[in-house]
């Protein structure tokens, strides 16, 4: 279909037409999209995008929808921002920040559910659904009430409040539970066959792995084609992560890119760490993390799909996987904030904390060239920095979010 040549198990290799809405292969594997690359090195250059759309769709030779039919917030072709003063107190000559919490609804799922909430339309889906820890839930919200489809969401009932209130003013359909993203899952596989609805889950589809790619084909033409030593991503389910390494080998197969790839660096949460866990025991995959808990609801994911596939990227690119308590989390997003003016989630706090630990360590050198992804907006995330920031409200008008009224 299209430009897609086809789709093939991450598992068993296993081929499949892409004319049809699929989920995982029958060996339980995630599908990856593959593009005829002869052809689109043939008729695509670098110099095309000096005209193309300031967003992720610059990149449509190498995505499954055209820029004109996408359904599209603007999405991607976020700022990358070079942080002196941060990087000097952690030990880094060469630090910059790949800052996505400037995307739509206020994080990098807006790649994926921009590029998943496109292919699900041009298939035929009518009604989507997905589990979510709670940024995912806003972007398909968002997405699907631009695409005119039904969005069926299944959150933590401790999500944080902005996802909630986001997911309910687009017009999704919600429903709190009580438990994890691991339990909302669950509730989606139970029904989605009964309700009609297509699952975009994490991995669970094809397309979302598409549009998060397109932060690696970012990071490369920013850096004029020359990649940076180290990326420092936090991994929840991991996709972003999965998807620039897809994005690396696509780059070197036209020819844009050299041989050389960034450490691959996995940041996860001390309360849940189950790709740490699994690569410091040298396993090929991971197991459910019990009693998962975090103040970074994008890390408090107890078993990732595409595990084994982050763990192989870690390894291949002689990068590693750490793991950050809550409060050096924190500490690290308020370091960014006041000294680079980013206020980052606290999965960004993460990678900060995470950054200064390596440099310590020696694994990685003060003069290499280190990206830190800060995958969403703090804004999102203002109950987990609320308890460094007490704020108590002592009558009627002074409530906290309440209405602006005369004193």
């Amino acid at each position: 279909m299209g430009k897609v040549s086809n789709l093939t198990c991450s598992r068993c290799d296993k081929a499949f037409e892409p004319s049809q809405l699929l989920n995982v292969c029958e060996c339980g594997g995630p599908l990856l999209v593959n593009y005829d690359l002869a052809t689109v090195r043939a008729s695509w250059r670098k110099e095309d995008l000096e005209k193309a759309v300031s967003s992720m769709w610059r990149y449509s030779p190498l995505l499954p929808l055209e820029a004109h039919e996408a359904v599209t917030l603007e999405e991607g072709w976020t700022p990358l921002i070079r942080a002196r003063a941060l990087g000097s107190e952690i030990g880094a000559q060469n630090l910059w920040i790949k800052d996505e919490g400037r995307n739509p609804t206020g994080s990098f799922k807006a790649r994926g559910l921009s590029c998943a909430v496109g292919m699900a339309r041009r298939l035929g889906a009518r009604k989507l659904a997905i589990p979510s820890a709670g940024n995912a839930a806003s972007a398909l919200a968002a997405y699907a009430a631009a695409a005119g489809l039904e969005s069926n969401i299944f959150m933590p009932r401790d999500v944080p409040q902005s996802n909630f209130i986001e997911c309910e003013a687009f017009g999704a359909k919600v429903t709190l539970v009580d438990g994890l993203i691991s339990d909302c899952g669950r509730m989606v596989a139970e029904r989605k066959d009964r309700e009609g609805w297509f699952e975009v889950s994490t991995l669970k589809e094809p397309y979302r792995i598409e549009g998060k790619k397109t932060m690696g084909y970012e990071v490369a033409e920013q850096f004029h084609w020359e990649l940076p030593d180290a990326i420092f991503y936090p991994c929840g389910g991991g996709v972003g992560l999965i998807g620039m390494w897809k994005a690396f080998a696509e780059l070197e197969a036209l020819g844009w890119i050299g041989a050389k790839r960034p450490k691959m660096i996995s940041v996860q949460a001390e309360g849940c760490q189950p790709i740490t866990r699994a690569f410091e025991q040298n396993a090929e995959s991971s197991d459910f993390w019990q009693n998962a808990h975090t103040v970074a609801s994008g890390l408090r994911v107890p078993k990732a799909l595409g595990d084994f596939l982050i763990l192989k990227a870690i390894r291949e690119s002689k990068g590693t996987a750490i793991s950050i308590s809550d409060e050096e989390m924190i500490d690290g997003g308020l370091q960014l904030a006041s000294r680079e003016g980013i206020f980052p989630a606290p999965e960004g706090g993460a990678c900060v904390a995470a950054a200064r630990h390596l440099l310590a360590t020696g694994f990685l050198k003060p003069e290499e060239t280190i990206v830190i992804f800060n995958t969403g907006s703090g804004l999102k995330y203002l109950e987990a920095y609320s308890t460094r920031f007490p704020r108590h409200a002592s009558s009627e008008h002074d409530k906290l979010g309440g209405l602006i009224t005369p004193r």
